[in-house]
């Protein structure tokens, strides 16, 4: 039996480093725990970067080294759940610099191609709402969106 929870581990060809480094750069409470590198023993070259540890927001990840033959697709994402706009902006933007790509309804990908949703952390009990109207009116304000915008979806609850 575990005790110490998951690791969620990134498959990477040969940015498993930088990538740690750029994730441990965005969230608080992270760092880069551990690097493994190769042996004379390989399968790379000796002294190149096989995997790296990090934290990320508290959550324990794994950048391996792995090569070109798996990519990042929609299939798997992380869910950012945010307070306020000025959450939503600092991960959104972040995640978008420097090759990342926006999409929509919070959706993203990073410089990486993995899949973030930046999210309202009201959006699911706004959309949710037992009066059909009100869900309704978030559900298509939502649907019209890239990054969340906090003060609309709040209009679209409020019927304004």
């Amino acid at each position: 039996m575990t005790t110490d929870g998951f690791t969620t581990c990134l498959w990477f060809d040969g940015q498993a480093e930088e990538a740690a480094h750029y994730y441990v750069s965005i969230f608080k409470n992270s760092r880069v725990d551990r690097v493994s590198r190769h042996t004379d023993a390989g399968p790379g070259p000796a002294g190149s970067v096989l995997a790296v540890e990090f934290t990320a927001n508290g959550q324990r990840f794994m950048a391996l080294n792995g090569g070109p033959q798996f990519t990042f697709d929609e299939s798997v994402s992380f869910q950012i759940l945010c307070s306020d706009q000025q959450e939503i902006d600092h991960y959104w933007n972040r995640l978008t610099e420097n090759g990342g790509e926006g999409g929509s309804c919070s959706w993203l990908k990073d410089r990486y191609g993995l899949s973030w949703q930046v999210v309202y952390d009201r959006l699911l009990a706004l959309m949710s709402d037992p009066d059909p109207e009100r869900s309704a009116r978030v559900a298509r304000a939502m649907m019209s969106m890239g990054k969340l915008d906090v003060a609309a979806l709040e209009r679209a609850y409020a019927g304004e």
